[in-house]
């Protein structure tokens, strides 16, 4: 199980304002802040945090999952708004498995965010 993940960025403003426009059709939100990062969390207890520490690392991937596919539709229309970078339109991915759809997209800092359904269309 995993408790929580957090992405050392590079402008803190930047990354939680995409963070908050892309993960707002997931349910996420800023759940606590101090001045060097903030945590994004659905219920009570953040479990994705952007912070300012250095050095800031990249290339990391993140995925969260979705219930359904149009949720990940709405991730990713979100995310390439708030100003993510396109690393994969919401599709099918056979190659991981029958059902696997996902959209990826890359954050301010170039972190690979992706969101997916496991379950069958319908």
């Amino acid at each position: 199980m995993i408790d929580h993940v957090i992405l050392n960025v590079k402008e803190l403003e930047l990354s939680r304002r995409f963070c908050e426009q892309a993960l707002g059709p997931l349910g996420y939100k800023v759940l606590m802040a101090y001045p060097q990062g903030a945590g994004f969390g659905v219920e009570s207890k953040p479990d994705f945090w952007v912070a300012l520490r250095e050095p800031p690392h990249t290339k990391v991937h993140v995925a969260f999952h979705c219930a359904r596919r149009k949720t990940v539709d709405e991730f990713y229309a979100a995310a390439i708004k708030a100003g993510g970078r396109d690393n994969g339109p919401p599709g099918l991915r056979p190659h991981y498995h029958k059902d696997y759809y996902g959209a990826f997209v890359f954050d301010p800092d170039g972190n690979n965010i992706e969101a997916v359904c496991h379950d069958p269309a319908g």
